[in-house]
């Protein structure tokens, strides 16, 4: 069984929620476009999902260089 690290899945994970998302709105879009607070909905929900999923990842990077930072000083002092 091939390795796979953690942040390499986790990555893998958002992209494919991304996708999700995408596809969603793109088999939505035809009831929807026909009101427009109904596109508005539809594309503010997407774009929304899609902003949380790159806060979550963008805080999981940022943890993760933490740790590693605080591994390299301990190991540095």
């Amino acid at each position: 069984m091939a390795k796979v690290s953690p942040h390499a899945l986790k990555g893998a994970g958002y992209v494919i929620s991304t996708i999700s998302v995408i596809l969603l709105a793109v088999v939505s879009w035809k009831g929807a476009s026909q009101d427009p607070m109904l596109a508005a909905c539809l594309f503010c929900g997407a774009a929304t999902s899609i902003a949380g999923m790159c806060c979550r990842w963008t805080s999981y990077a940022i943890e993760k260089r933490r740790k590693r930072m605080q591994r390299d000083a301990l190991g540095s002092g």
